[in-house]
Order: C-alpha cells, then sequence, then structure tokens
C-alpha cells in the first residue's frame, strides 16, 4: 500500500458528501489527499452514463440517497436542481486551494443547506465566508481552471471511473459503501492482494466485446 491516498470527488456526487465525514476522520491518522475533478469528464471518456441520466436509476438513486443519510444520522438536503453543473463550486474548492475547511463548507452548503451550487451568485455566501469576495474572478482564473482539468486528467490516467473515489497506489476503492474496504486496507495493506482477492484479481472474461 501507497503512503499516501487521494481522494477524488465531485460535488454533484451526493454519494461523495456521504462519504466526506468518514474521509476526514481517517485523515487525521493517514495522509489522504483530496482532489477535486469533474465527473462527467470521466462518464464521457468511459462512454457511460450518470446515474441520474437514467430513468428509473435516478429516482432509485435519490432515494437511496436520502436512505442512506437518515440511517447513518446525516442531514441531507437536496439542492434546488439535480444533476446541476459543478464546475463553479470545483474550481472555488481549489481556489481556495482544495482545503478540508473549504471543501467541508461548501458540500454543507449544497448538500446540507440544499443550497446552489452552480454559479458564482449562487456560491457567494460560502465563498464570502472563505474570504473569497470577487467569487466570479476567484473560479474564473487560468490557473484554477487548468488545475481542475490537471486534476481530472490524473483521475483518467488512474483509471478512475466515478465518483468518490480512492486511491492508494494502483487499488481503487469507489464509492461511499467501499470506505470499510479501505479501511481495511489500512489496516492490512496486503489484505486485497491474497486469498481468493488475488485469484480474481485474474479471472479471465468467458465473453468478447459486443
Amino acid at each position: 500500500m501507497s503512503d499516501r491516498a487521494i481522494w477524488y470527488f465531485d460535488f454533484i456526487s451526493p454519494f461523495a458528501y456521504l462519504q466526506l465525514a468518514r474521509i476526514r476522520e481517517l485523515a487525521r491518522h493517514h495522509a489522504i489527499t483530496p482532489r477535486p475533478v469533474v465527473f462527467a469528464a470521466l462518464l464521457r471518456h468511459h462512454g457511460q452514463l450518470g446515474p441520474a441520466e437514467i430513468p428509473g436509476k435516478r429516482e432509485f438513486t435519490y432515494r437511496m440517497v436520502q436512505w442512506s443519510a437518515q440511517a447513518s444520522g446525516i442531514a441531507l438536503r437536496f439542492p434546488p436542481a439535480h444533476p446541476f453543473n459543478p464546475l463553479a463550486a470545483l474550481r472555488l474548492s481549489i481556489a481556495c486551494g482544495s482545503s478540508w475547511e473549504a471543501i467541508t463548507r461548501i458540500f454543507a452548503h449544497v448538500w446540507t443547506q440544499g443550497l446552489p451550487g452552480d454559479t458564482a451568485e449562487g456560491l457567494s455566501s460560502v465563498a464570502n465566508a472563505l474570504g473569497i469576495a470577487d467569487v466570479e474572478s476567484a473560479i474564473g482564473a487560468t490557473a484554477v481552471k487548468e488545475q481542475l482539468r490537471a486534476n481530472t486528467e490524473e483521475a483518467i490516467t488512474s483509471g478512475v471511473f466515478g465518483v468518490p473515489t480512492l486511491r492508494s497506489g494502483d487499488q481503487l476503492f469507489w464509492g461511499n459503501d467501499a470506505t470499510p474496504m479501505f479501511e481495511k486496507l489500512l489496516a492490512e495493506p496486503d489484505f486485497f492482494s491474497r486469498g481468493e482477492y488475488a485469484r480474481i484479481a485474474r479471472l479471465p472474461s468467458a465473453v468478447g466485446p459486443r
């Protein structure tokens, strides 16, 4: 296992919000770096649709999110519309140095308070609380845009296909429900490279491309 892990996320994902508190807790004792990425770009690269783009799956996903939040005792309120364009929120987090404080506040703005996260105006209150008065300039800065693009390209190169994803070395742990698997890796770094895990990692496919 690598000594450092990366947490890839997008504010559009309620599952990233649901995972955030536990990741922050783990980050107190382990080196975990948050990395904002564009989920839509990952989907395009892999030729996939997002869950909110598939009728039926969208409705179920929203129920599952609400259920999971209530079961975990996490306050959650969906933003005014979903899916939404998260670029402004992602760029704001980068403008704030991708710090845990900034990321947590932006997630709370969107998913705890249920406020819009798709425009500079909609994000103005949380941006001001983070010390940014001119939101338009902050999220429109070339360096900020380039950093978000670089983050996303890094994720794609690393094989990331969804958010949230934790990456440790070449091992990926996708989704909020994979958190216990990542915790197992922290406790036993070779756990997923032995036994049946080693066998299924080399399992051949019985069907070809369609």
